[in-house]
This record gives structure tokens, C-alpha cells and sequence, in this order.
């Protein structure tokens, strides 16, 4: 008797079997570009909302001239939770969404777990909302990514079109949650480095326009921030924009720095529950002491962006020690700056979900407003630069430096406020902070971990090739092997089975001892007189060199032109022997992932 599921997988397949006869391929992308607009758009609803709510029902009763003292509780209970509901209902590992992302680009064919279509969503509205200070952006691209690549896989696309929908789906989520369409689209070419033809333009625009249209129509069209213009774009201040996008991208190289350092400190903990305890703690004192780090910390920008005046301005440190003390306002911001990585760290670590988008603004619309204040304290040249102005400036060059990312900084600022005004300081600020972090870093916080394994996935085509390519697919196993005990009439009866010209030397723990080439014995395998004299281990040679089979295709190929050999083992993690690597099907593999890469 046939089951409902069996009568839906039947239905299913009729279905896209219809589609395959009736709808190409194209047309098939364009609409679903379409629905994971529209889905991705409403992930960014629903997280938002469940983000603002949550931390509405939990500060609304808060005095703002006194401290909390659930400060020091909210936060802890918020990991506690996301880290309990990962453990026990998704039981895999959601965090760093967007390397998630570019893993799977690189070396899963674009294919995403399911459940990242909703887990993500759920674990950053927990942590966020109890006052994680992180930011909701990463996690809602990993399920626009997710969503894309879902929907990709029920329709039985290709890689190359299941990596176009899982651009579509990232491209989606920054239009959509950011109200910004072109920085989307800026996004997935820049960040995600998706190597992408003309024609695969259209799916990722129809997506970033699908997306910010029912963010438009649920919310408004109006910018994310309000931003007050206070002064044009005038020449005199490009020496002070040089200045503040050098001073972006330092910040940002100590933000990647400090956070790859602590980072490290929380993968040497194995017990989760020390894990918490440590983050919990940083995150609580933290957010006690500066409650500006309280959440995603878009109230403090929006203060820096539209204030008019100390009055305005001061109001960020409302809830802490120095609530009420006009002096140390640049005191409180700075502290904020050498603080802000320690408690989205901390909130990673400690068992949490979220991005480092909105810790990036943060960071840089500080870096923004303290730079001008000083600049105009200092008297410099005599020249005012308004700190409204330096604090939007700011956030573009955080985002480009900490991302490394300046054209997603530059129109993200611009859509994100409105301040088109504004473009070509943005520009100035922006190449700026990027060409200073470079310096130290040539990949970003998101990039930077898979670039060290050799899983990053580039604009350079033979490194993408390379990336591309599998160790694992192709080895070649059809080898007969022969233990070192054998004579020399046993390996000749192994010979006269086999098509290789080549014998693994394998012992009994599934070692390679050695390697019998049949030109070396050429001479000795027609006389049977010496069949019993000589045995395996006397005959086989060592080989050149050994691979391993989680071993980089560079360093492989590095490998072979050391060597100067024609095929190469290959074990496992454990030493024991796979199969062989050849020169020659290393490079048809690499000219067939060259043509599937270059395909329209």
C-alpha cells in the first residue's frame, strides 16, 4: 500500500519532470530568483521581529538615568538558551554564517543543510534579543543562502545553478534586511567571490528587487537610519577623509586581530558549559558597564547619525557610570571601541549566533564620530568636518575594512542612510580603510579561515579550479596490490590479472611499504628458475612521496613538480594506503572543472 509520502514523492517527480519538458532552465532560475526573494525577505521580517520584541518585553520597564542590574542576567540567560537549543534540536554547528557560506561554495557544490533555512533565524532572535552584542545580518544571509540552495536541490539543479540560487539567496537577505538592493548584489560578487557571467546577473538582481520590495512593503520605503546632512562635500575635507578611512582600516585590523585571538582561546575549551561560563561572564560585565553594547547597538548609530548636539549625543550613555557626564562622552566611546570584539566574541564563544555586519557599523560609525571631534578640537587647518558627516563615513570604512569589501561599504552606507550626498567621500573612505588593512591582512575575518585550510574560493580561475577540485575524487583505486611476503612466481601470477604496470606494496595493517614498478623486473619475471628466490620486498622500491588525502590540490601539485614523478600515493589520515594520484588525470580534471567554470 503506497503511503501519503510516497504519493507526494511521486507527484513531485511528475512535476519536475514536466518542468524539464516544458520549462528551461533559465525560466526555471528566474522564478525561483523570485521566490527566494520573497521567502528570504520574510526570514529578515521574522527575525527582526522576534529580535525586537524580545528585547521590548525584556528593557522597556529599565529607568535610563539608573543602572540595571539585569544587565549582568539577560545576556547569560541568552546564550545559555541558543547554545542548549543548537545542541539539542539543530545538533550542528551554525555559527560564522557567511564562511558556512563560501565553505560550501567552494567545496560542497553550493549544497547547504536544510535546516539552516530556519535555525539560524531562531538561535540570533535568542541571542540577540537577550542582549548578545552581535549583529542579525550573517545569520540571515546563511538562510537566504540556505533557502537558495533548498530549493536548488528539490529541483535537481546543477552545482553551477545551485551556486547562482545560493548567491541569489545572500543577495536577497542584504537587500531585504538593509533596504539596500545594490549593495546585495555588491555583496555576493565582492564577499562571496562568486565568479558569474552577465546573464547570471539577472536571477541575483531579480532576487535583491524581490527582496526589498516586500521589505518595502512590510516596513516602508524610507532608509534603515535617518541621516542629517550637515555640510556638502567640499574639497578641504579630503585630507581628513584620507585620514579617518586610514584610521578604519586600523581599527578594523585590531578588531580581526583581537577577535581571532580570543576566538582561539574559547576552541582550546571543549566543555560547553565553561565555555558559557567564560563568555557569559565578559558579556555581562560588559554590557553592565557600557549597556551601548546591549544587542546589535543600531540606537547608538542612530544617535551619532541624527544628533544635533551634545544633548542628543550624550543620551548613549544613558544606564551607565557616566550617564550624565557631557565630558566623558568621547571617554565612553572610546572605551566602546576597545570593548565591542570582546563581547561579540564572547557571545560567539560562549555559545551564541550572530554576525559581525552590525558589529563592523558599530565600530566604524564610532571610529567616525570620535575622529572628527578630536579633528575639530585639535584646530586643525582651521577646517571644521562635521561629526554626523564622519560618523556615516565611519561605518563604510568599518565595513570595509573588517569585511575587505569596499564597494559592499560604500553602497550599503549609502542605501542604508540615504546619504548618496555623500558618495564620493564614501569612496575616499572606504579604498582607504581597505588599502590600510590589507597591508596587514590580504583576507577578511570571514575568508581568512579557509584561505589558511586552501578552501577559499577566488576570482583567480586556476586557484578556483584548484579549489574546486577534490583529492579524494580522484584517486585512482583499480590497482591491484601485493603484500611483501609474496615471491616472485605469486607476484607474477598477480601481474598476468592486472592492466597496471604499477604493484602498492601494501602489509597487513593496510600500510604502503613500497611501490613494484613491472619495468624494474622486466628482466627476471620469464625465469621461473628464480621464482622462489626472490619475494616482494626485495623487488618493491619507495616512492618518491607520500600524499594525504585531506591534502590541498596546490600543495599536491607542488608535490609533483618536486618530484618530477607521474603518479603519487595517496593515505588516509591514518597512513594507510588509498589508491594513487597520476599526473595526467590531475590535469583533465583540472581542464574539465575549467570548462564547467567558464560555462555560461
Amino acid at each position: 500500500m503506497k503511503t501519503f509520502q510516497d504519493s507526494k514523492a511521486n507527484w513531485f517527480d511528475r512535476l519536475v519532470e514536466w518542468r524539464e519538458k516544458h520549462v528551461s532552465e533559465r525560466q526555471l532560475i528566474l522564478f525561483l530568483a523570485l521566490l527566494v526573494g520573497i521567502f528570504t525577505a520574510f526570514a529578515g521580517i521574522v527575525m527582526k521581529s522576534l529580535i525586537h520584541l524580545i528585547e521590548e518585553l525584556l528593557t522597556e520597564h529599565f529607568d535610563q538615568l539608573a543602572f540595571n542590574w539585569l544587565y549582568l542576567i539577560y545576556p547569560v540567560i541568552g546564550i545559555w538558551l541558543t547554545s542548549l537549543f543548537v545542541r539539542h534540536v539543530v545538533k550542528d554547528d551554525i555559527g560564522h554564517g557567511v564562511t558556512k557560506i563560501l565553505y560550501a561554495i567552494s567545496r560542497r557544490q553550493g549544497r547547504i543543510k536544510n535546516h539552516n533555512t530556519w535555525s539560524s533565524v531562531a538561535a540570533s532572535s535568542i541571542t540577540i534579543g537577550f542582549g548578545g552584542s552581535v549583529g542579525g545580518e550573517a545569520p540571515i544571509v546563511l538562510t537566504g543562502s540556505a533557502i537558495g540552495s533548498s530549493l536548488g536541490k528539490l529541483f535537481k539543479l546543477d552545482h553551477r545553478a545551485l551556486l547562482l540560487l545560493v548567491g541569489c539567496g545572500a543577495a536577497g537577505a542584504i537587500a531585504g534586511i538593509f533596504k539596500a538592493p545594490i549593495a546585495g548584489l555588491v555583496f555576493t560578487l565582492e564577499v562571496l567571490m562568486l565568479d558569474l557571467t552577465m546573464s547570471s546577473l539577472l536571477p541575483l538582481l531579480v532576487s535583491c528587487a524581490t527582496a526589498a520590495c516586500v521589505t518595502y512593503a512590510y516596513s516602508g520605503t524610507g532608509a534603515m537610519f535617518e541621516f542629517n546632512l550637515q555640510n556638502p562635500f567640499v574639497v578641504e575635507r579630503v585630507p581628513a577623509q584620507i585620514l579617518l578611512g586610514i584610521a578604519c582600516g586600523l581599527v578594523s585590523l585590531y578588531f580581526t586581530r583581537a577577535m581571532n585571538w580570543f576566538e582561539n582561546i574559547f576552541g582550546k575549551i571543549k566543555n560547553p558549559y565553561k565555555k558559557l561560563a567564560l563568555g557569559g561572564s565578559v558579556l555581562s560585565v560588559l554590557i553592565f558597564l557600557f549597556p551601548s553594547l546591549y544587542g546589535e547597538g543600531y540606537s547608538l548609530i542612530s544617535v551619532l547619525l541624527t544628533g544635533e548636539g551634545a544633548a542628543d549625543w550624550d543620551k548613549v550613555m544613558n544606564n551607565s557610570f557616566f550617564a550624565g557626564m557631557d565630558q566623558m562622552l568621547l571617554v565612553y566611546l572610546g572605551m566602546l571601541l576597545l570593548t565591542k570584539v570582546f563581547a561579540t566574541t564572547a557571545t560567539n564563544g560562549g555559545g551564541g549566533c550572530g554576525g559581525t555586519f552590525a558589529p563592523s557599523l558599530f565600530l566604524g560609525c564610532i571610529m567616525g564620530f570620535i575622529f572628527a571631534r578630536l579633528w575639530n578640537l585639535s584646530g586643525v587647518s582651521g577646517l571644521v568636518i562635521p561629526e554626523t558627516n564622519c560618523a556615516l563615513l565611519g561605518m563604510a570604512g568599518g565595513m570595509s575594512g573588517v569585511m575587505h569589501a569596499p564597494l559592499t561599504g560604500i553602497f550599503l552606507i549609502a542605501e542604508l542612510t540615504g546619504g548618496y550626498d555623500l558618495f564620493v567621500p564614501l569612496m575616499i573612505v572606504s579604498v582607504c580603510a581597505y588599502l590600510t588593512i590589507i597591508v596587514f591582512e590580504p583576507h577578511s575575518i570571514y575568508s581568512m579561515r579557509l584561505a589558511k585550510k586552501g578552501d577559499l574560493l577566488t576570482h583567480n580561475k586556476d586557484a578556483s579550479v584548484m579549489t574546486l577540485m577534490s583529492l579524494d575524487s580522484i584517486i585512482e583505486k583499480d590497482f591491484n596490490t601485493v603484500s611483501p611476503e609474496m615471491d616472485l612466481g605469486q607476484l607474477v601470477s598477480v601481474i598476468a590479472k592486472s592492466r597496471r604496470n604499477m604493484f602498492p606494496v601494501v602489509d597487513a595493517g593496510g600500510q604502503l611499504r613500497g611501490i613494484v614498478m613491472l619495468d624494474d623486473i622486466r628482466n627476471i619475471i620469464f625465469r621461473p628458475e628464480l621464482y622462489h628466490r626472490f619475494n616482494v620486498e626485495r623487488l618493491m622500491t619507495s616512492p618518491l612521496a607520500r600524499l594525504r588525502v585531506n591534502q590541498s590540490m596546490p600543495s599536491v601539485v607542488r608535490k609533483f613538480d618536486e618530484t618530477n614523478a607521474w603518479n603519487l600515493p595517496v593515505e588516509d589520515e591514518d597512513g594507510k594506503f588509498l589508491g594513487f594520484i597520476s599526473k595526467s588525470r590531475i590535469y583533465s580534471t583540472y581542464r574539465q572543472v575549467l570548462v564547467d567554470l567558464s560555462a555560461e
